[in-house]
C-alpha cells in the first residue's frame, strides 16, 4: 500500500474554501467515508476536517500518486457539489515519506496557527477513531495513526513545546486571571463589546468554569447572539456603569476611538462593589479603559491591556521557537523508524510470495518426478527434496540480499515492482 496526504490548510487556503470543502457533521463526514469505500474498495482513508484544515489521509495500491491526488480532487469536487477549478490550485499532496512526515508535523503542532496549540492532537485522535468507527481503517492506516500518535507524545513530553500560553485570550485568563482569583466559577463577567477577541477570552473563561456572564454592546441584537451562544444574559448599554459595579471580571474590546472609561467614571462605579476587587482585561485597539484606572489607589483593581499581554504571548512564543530544532529531530527519529518498519512491510511481502511461489513449483515438480520413479527409496526421495531445496534458497538468495538491504537504507519500490513484474507477482 502507498500512502499519500490531500490537505489544505491556513496557510495556503482562504477560509471560504476550507469551510466549502469541510466535513462539519458526524452525517457527512459518515457518507463521506461511505462514498470513499465505494470508489476505492480496496483503499485506507482518514478524514481530518477542523476549521484550519482539511485533509485526507490515504492508503491506496496505486502506484502513481499523481493518479490518487486526481481521483480524491474529484471527489472532493462530486461530494461537495463545488466544480473543481474552484478549488484545485489550492490542494497540496504529498506521498510516501512525505505524507507521514505531514501527519507528524501537524499532531506535533509544529505548524499550526498557535505553535505547540495542544487541541490538534485531540482532533487528530478523534480523526482516526471515526475513520476507525467508520470501517475506513486497515494495517497501514493502524500503523500511520498509532505512530504519529506517539510522535505527539514524545514531542510533549521530552521538549518544551507547549509550555507558556501564545494567545492573547489564554495569557489574560491563565497567566494573569488566574494569578488573582483562585477560581472563576463564583466571578461575574462582564462582557463589553462583543468582537471576535472577546469571545476568545470567553471560550477560556468557560472553560475556567465562568457560569454567570453579562453581554453588554451597544447593538442589543449582537449582544444576544453572544449570550445565548454563551449562556449568558444580555443588557442594554446604558446599563453599563451598573454591571461595571458588579463584575468581578470585565472583558473589553469596543472598538471605540478613545476610553470610554475614565478614573471618575469607574470610581463611581465601584462605590457598589463592596471593595471587591476587579481584574480588567482592555482588549481595545484604542484602549477602552483610560490607564489611570489600574493606578487608583482606592480602589482594587487589576487592569492589563493589549500591550501588556502581548509582550507575555512573545515572550512565550519565543521561548517555543527555542524548541521547535528539538520537535523537528523527534519527528525525523520517528519519520525513520516508521518509515523503516513500512519499507520491511513491503519488502517483506514480496520475499514471502516469491519464496512461497518457488517452493511450490519445486514441490510439485518433484512429485511429477517420483510419480514416473515410483521404485525411488524414502532416503532418496528425502535426499533429493533437500537438494532441490538448496537450490531454490540459493537461487533466491541474491535477489532477497538486495531488496532486504534496499528496505533498510530507502524506499524499495522500483525494485519491488521488478520483482512483481518479473515473477509475476501482481493480485
Amino acid at each position: 500500500m502507498n500512502l499519500l496526504a490531500l490537505y489544505c490548510t491556513h496557510e495556503n487556503t482562504p477560509l471560504a474554501i476550507r469551510e466549502t470543502l469541510a466535513f462539519a457533521s458526524r452525517d457527512r463526514l459518515q457518507r463521506a467515508y461511505a462514498e470513499l469505500k465505494r470508489r476505492f474498495s480496496d483503499c485506507e482513508a482518514v478524514i481530518l476536517s477542523t476549521c484550519n484544515r482539511v485533509e485526507i489521509y490515504f492508503a491506496s495500491p496505486e502506484d502513481d500518486p499523481e493518479v490518487v491526488r486526481d481521483q480524491l480532487a474529484q471527489f472532493l469536487a462530486e461530494f461537495h457539489q463545488v466544480p473543481l477549478d474552484e478549488f484545485v490550485d489550492k490542494l497540496q499532496a504529498a506521498s510516501g515519506s512525505e505524507a507521514v512526515w505531514h501527519l507528524f508535523d501537524v499532531i506535533s503542532s509544529l505548524n499550526s496557527m498557535v505553535l505547540g496549540e495542544p487541541q490538534i492532537v485531540n482532533q487528530v485522535r478523534q480523526a482516526y477513531r471515526e475513520a476507525e468507527e467508520f470501517g475506513a481503517c486497515g494495517p497501514m492506516v493502524h500503523s500511520l495513526f498509532q505512530s504519529a500518535i506517539r510522535v505527539s507524545g514524545r514531542v510533549r513530553s521530552e521538549t518544551r513545546l507547549a509550555e507558556g500560553r501564545v494567545s492573547i485570550a489564554s495569557v489574560a485568563v491563565g497567566d494573569f486571571g488566574k494569578s488573582i482569583f483562585d477560581s472563576f466559577s463564583d466571578k461575574l463577567v462582564l462582557i463589553v463589546g462583543a468582537g471576535e477577541m472577546a469571545e476568545e477570552t470567553l471560550r477560556y473563561l468557560k472553560d475556567e468554569g465562568v457560569r454567570d456572564i453579562v453581554v453588554v454592546n451597544r447593538s442589543l441584537e449582537r449582544a444576544e447572539r453572544l449570550a445565548r451562544e454563551w449562556g449568558g444574559r444580555a443588557e442594554a448599554w446604558e446599563t453599563l456603569d451598573r454591571w461595571m459595579g458588579y463584575a468581578d471580571v470585565i472583558v473589553s474590546t469596543t472598538g471605540a476611538e478613545k476610553p470610554i472609561v475614565d478614573v471618575a467614571r469607574f470610581r463611581k462605579a465601584r462605590a457598589s462593589s463592596g471593595g471587591r476587587p476587579a481584574f480588567i482585561l482592555d482588549l481595545g485597539a484604542p484602549r477602552d479603559f483610560e490607564p489611570a484606572v489600574g493606578k487608583m489607589h482606592d480602589v482594587d483593581v487589576f487592569l492589563y491591556d493589549i500591550d501588556s499581554l502581548s509582550r507575555t504571548c512573545e515572550d512565550n512564543r519565543r521561548a517555543r521557537v527555542r524548541e521547535i530544532d528539538h520537535a523537528r529531530q523527534i519527528v525525523t527519529e520517528e519519520l525513520q523508524r516508521f518509515m523503516t518498519e513500512y519499507h520491511h512491510r513491503a519488502s517483506g511481502d514480496v520475499l514471502t510470495r516469491l519464496m512461497d511461489d518457488w517452493h511450490a513449483i519445486s514441490k510439485e515438480e518433484l512429485g511429477r518426478l517420483f510419480n514416473k520413479l515410483p521404485h525411488t527409496t524414502s532416503k532418496d526421495r528425502e535426499a533429493i527434496e533437500r537438494t532441490v531445496e538448496r537450490i531454490v534458497n540459493k537461487l533466491l538468495h541474491p535477489p532477497l540480499t538486495v531488496l532486504k538491504d534496499e528496505a533498510r537504507e530507502g524506499t524499495p519500490h522500483g525494485l519491488i515492482n521488478a520483482l512483481k513484474r518479473l515473477f509475476r507477482l501482481e493480485g
